[in-house]
């Protein structure tokens, strides 16, 4: 946090330095981005990512849209636009936001902008990214809506507030469950904080769940001792297997 001197910010451990909310998911040969945030160029250096087949968006947020213009390098790379899932409801605050990419203005010689190819979905469809076969299911956010999704054994929670009763079925019992959390207890209005989230977790019958965006009020340890068996805390860098 800018300005921040609590414990969590002057932690000297690694575990307690949190960049915005990025997964990467490798299958065979897929490479599927989940959001852009503002630090994706650093983490995918410390990544070493040099290839994407598709990215999958989960809202419309800063905190998880505003690292877009990194994935020029792919395009350029690739020398094919990279295909970028968005729900529908949110295609046109992309655009708008990010105009430069899809608007009519041309790039100066010797410049370059993302070449993204802008493929939309709606609340429980099922899309293949990357021929990743996944279904999307749209999650409260506060007063907005955040998207989710299931792959095989694996679930994964963005921004979350709640699971409405409807979409328990589609994540009931995945082997790995991946959900937000911001803090213990002060309940929030856009997010789950970490009781809500081990509670989920235990309602769905997850194997391991891992908590992702965390705040920093509080320190990886002393989560990582709090948070009941199988609910661990993520921290930048960590590889799941499944």
């Amino acid at each position: 946090m800018i300005g921040c001197d609590c414990a969590t910010c002057r932690s000297p451990d690694p575990r307690d330095r949190r960049t915005r909310h990025g997964l990467l998911i490798e299958t065979g040969r897929t490479r599927l981005l989940v959001d852009t945030p503002p630090e994706l160029r650093l983490q995918l250096l410390r990544a070493g990512v040099e290839r994407l087949d598709a990215v999958f968006l989960s809202h419309e947020h800063a905190d998880h849209t505003h690292g877009i213009d990194d994935l020029r390098i792919f395009s350029l790379r690739q020398r094919r636009p990279v295909p970028l899932y968005v729900a529908r409801e949110f295609e046109a605050g992309i655009r708008s936001r990010f105009s430069y990419i899809w608007g009519d203005a041309r790039p100066q010689p010797g410049s370059a902008v993302p070449r993204l190819d802008l493929l939309l979905f709606e609340d429980r469809d099922v899309i293949a990214p990357g021929g990743l076969e996944m279904q999307v299911v749209a999650l409260p956010h506060g007063v907005y809506r955040s998207y989710g999704f299931r792959a095989d054994g694996l679930g994964v929670l963005i921004d979350a507030k709640s699971l409405p009763e409807d979409a328990m079925e589609v994540f009931a019992g995945v082997d790995v469950l991946v959900t937000n959390a911001l803090w213990f207890g002060d309940p929030h209005p856009g997010h789950f904080s970490m009781e809500e989230a081990a509670a989920t977790a235990r309602r769905l019958g997850a194997g391991r769940t891992y908590i992702t965006h965390i705040a920093h009020r509080t320190r990886h340890e002393e989560i990582e001792r709090r948070l009941p068996a199988g609910v661990t805390p993520a921290y930048d860098g960590l590889v799941v297997e499944l």
